[in-house]
């Protein structure tokens, strides 16, 4: 399995913030599917809330994201 770099500049995020998927991409420097990539090999965790329809919408909170960086410095 091919590992990505991730951007060598610490996110700057807040901890109980919830990101979405294109917010977090950007954030660690890496495409949305590398992040879903990441995401089904359980490598950074995410949560899932209600959008106005029956449809769940995924987000990363910000101390996820600060973990998944620091663990690929």
């Amino acid at each position: 399995c091919e590992i990505i770099m991730v951007t060598s500049a610490e996110p700057n995020v807040v901890a109980t913030y919830k990101y979405s998927i294109a917010e977090t991409a950007t954030l660690l420097g890496i495409h949305r599917h590398t992040l879903r990539k990441y995401t089904e090999m359980n490598m950074i965790k995410c949560g899932f809330r209600r959008t106005s329809g029956s449809k769940a919408q995924k987000f990363y909170y910000g101390n996820e994201i600060l973990r998944f960086w620091k663990s690929h410095l």
